[in-house]
């Protein structure tokens, strides 16, 4: 009897990966900051690096997915070097780095819905514990896919997704509520 063993492809593994830590953090296993350090740590083991064109949902969410964990894991990195009040060349690096990675995120994500021709998506503010921020950042839903869970605060998207007939103003809790309120 032939046994063959199906390989799994880059977004296979990707994916499993960030669904596993995502249920993880759900669950209470881990917390928001330890899913920010594995998620860096597999991108950093596993060399990972975005596409240069999106032209499929998947290495769109999968440039998503690069950019917003870096973006965040620099981010939490500038934010402990200011509370410990040391090396404020170093938090300016690291936060001028979330910034860059942020700004990439954005145009991943334009790049995608695009890419899907804004069908099924919806997008609105979120209800948020921060009131940094309350009122800016926004949540985009792509409906056909699960865990398809989009977020900014950038106002040139903003306008792309009011223009787009796709952002409601009523302001809704997140479908990941747990996750964006929670603190790193």
């Amino acid at each position: 009897m032939n046994y063959f063993k199906q390989s799994k492809n880059i977004f296979d593994e990707f994916f499993e990966h960030r669904d596993m830590l995502i249920i993880q953090h759900m669950n209470g296993d881990i917390n928001k900051k330890e899913y920010l350090e594995l998620n860096y740590k597999y991108m950093l083991e596993k060399n990972i690096k975005p596409f240069q064109r999106i032209d499929s949902f998947e290495k769109g969410m999968y440039n998503y997915q690069y950019y917003n964990m870096m973006a965040k894991y620099h981010r939490m990195i500038a934010q402990e070097i200011k509370d410990k009040g040391k090396h404020i060349s170093f938090y300016s690096k690291y936060l001028n780095d979330a910034d860059y990675y942020y700004n990439e995120k954005d145009k991943t994500t334009f790049r995608l819905l695009r890419f899907l021709q804004y069908e099924n998506v919806e997008a609105y503010y979120i209800k948020m514990e921060s009131t940094v921020l309350e009122g800016k950042l926004y949540e985009i839903v792509l409906n056909d896919y699960e865990y398809a869970v989009l977020h900014s605060k950038s106002l040139w998207l903003l306008d792309v997704l009011k223009k787009e007939n796709v952002f409601s103003d009523k302001k809704k809790k997140s479908v990941i509520d747990y996750y964006v309120n929670s603190k790193y």
